[in-house]
């Protein structure tokens, strides 16, 4: 993966984006991250720059990760995942020690609301604007009638990530847009995975690579 490139922000090349962050490059998320509330029992939590110091991060992941290819049946063809792919399951150690960090810092703040802990962890790696993932809801492993919560952490090249309500539900039609940056947080808990879907559409602008990580409680690739 060395052949991206991703420009490194200011603070990141002057060593000062970690200063006022506890140790870690973590802030904290009480008091600091913002619900909002969408229909039919869904929500999203949103906190932007919550990771500090993440260009380390990012190019421990554009470098060392063993991003793969893959392959899936449409239609009538086979054809390429328009991104790179990594799962780590329960107990496999993770590429950087912050995600580490980052996944107990979420497991301490959700695990009351979640009802047990975040233990997976998937990557996606959008090389540039022509990457994408498609309308989805993570509901492989736990079916059409039971929620859960991911929890997904940017770094690189800001991407947008939109939420619509899925087709036949009532409520609110119009899609939501949120940047996700370098660092930011968004978590989608409560009926979100089965009510609502998500996607990352490809876009025109020239765009570096961005890596997005998803921690959830069960095995869903």
């Amino acid at each position: 993966m060395a052949h991206l490139v991703y420009q490194p922000s200011i603070l990141d090349d002057l060593g000062l984006d970690n200063t006022s962050g506890p140790p870690g490059g973590v802030g904290p998320l009480a008091g600091h991250v913002r619900r909002h509330r969408l229909t039919r029992g869904a929500w999203v939590d949103h906190l932007p720059g919550w990771v500090h110091g993440s260009d380390a991060v990012l190019d421990t992941l554009l470098t060392e990760v063993d991003w793969r290819a893959e392959r899936r049946q449409m239609y009538d063809n086979e054809v390429d995942v328009p991104r790179l792919l990594r799962w780590y399951g329960p107990g496999e150690p993770l590429p950087h020690p912050t995600l580490a960090r980052i996944r107990d810092l979420l497991n301490a703040h959700y695990r009351a609301e979640l009802g047990e802990e975040f233990v997976t962890a998937g990557m996606c790696l959008y090389r540039d604007g022509r990457d994408s993932v498609a309308w989805h809801g993570d509901t492989i492993g736990r079916g059409s009638h039971s929620d859960t919560m991911v929890a997904i952490v940017s770094f690189g090249s800001a991407r947008a990530l939109l939420l619509r309500p899925r087709a036949g539900t009532t409520g609110e039609s119009a899609t939501l847009r949120f940047a996700l940056g370098h660092g930011d947080l968004i978590v989608m808990g409560g009926s979100c995975q089965r009510t609502w879907e998500h996607a990352v559409p490809k876009t025109s602008r020239p765009v570096g690579p961005r890596v997005s990580v998803q921690f959830r409680p069960v095995n869903v690739a």
